[in-house]
């Protein structure tokens, strides 16, 4: 029975992606419960598909770069239409969508460099930088449908999604410059012998 499920947290990934697109278009259009909602659901799926691989050992090529792919695509989307409806600061949306853009382009790069990136795995200040992101939108919906009023919680998750998405940010770039250092030594020393 289980090795029937095996495609699940794959599955429950492309449903993630399916859900940035009414996200985005519920939260624009300030359909704050709806959103709500929306949006839960495709963070419980954040935290279900990484139990099930886990759990049962249904980890996959295609789920590890599915993943992240899919955690980039929801956030990425719904930090820049809160920012486009003035739920959340600017600033903030830049720097989340800025952090994604230079870790994918930063991936490209390496892969068209360095080779192959299938042993990459997200490290742990990434994990609590998805979290902090996910529970920092749905705390500024809670805010938006009036179910929230605690500023003081608010302004703190402003400032620890800030720093977390530096720090990620900062840590993938020294993580896979080393790495790209190591390769290149190897490539030199390679060549000289």
């Amino acid at each position: 029975m289980l090795m029937t499920l095996s495609w699940l947290p794959n599955a429950l990934c492309v449903l993630r992606m399916m859900l940035a697109a009414p996200t985005a278009w519920y939260l624009y259009h300030q359909e704050f419960e709806i959103t709500f909602a929306v949006f839960f659901v495709a963070a419980v799926t954040d935290g279900l598909d990484g139990y099930l691989a886990k759990r049962f050992n249904w980890t996959t090529e295609l789920g590890k770069a599915l993943d992240p792919l899919a955690d980039k695509l929801l956030l990425v989307t719904v930090f820049a239409t809160l920012a486009v409806i003035g739920k959340v600061a600017l600033w903030l949306a830049v720097l989340v969508v800025l952090r994604d853009a230079v870790i994918t382009f930063g991936a490209m790069i390496y892969r068209k460099w360095f080779g192959s990136l299938a042993s990459a795995a997200p490290t742990l200040i990434s994990k609590i930088n998805t979290v902090t992101q996910i529970v920092y939108v749905l705390v500024a919906m809670l805010a938006a449908i009036g179910a929230w009023s605690s500023t003081i919680v608010i302004n703190a998750l402003i400032y620890i999604t800030a720093a977390t998405t530096i720090i990620s940010g900062a840590d993938y770039i020294v993580t896979y410059s080393k790495r790209a250092a190591v390769i290149h030594r190897g490539r030199i020393t390679a060549a000289k012998s």
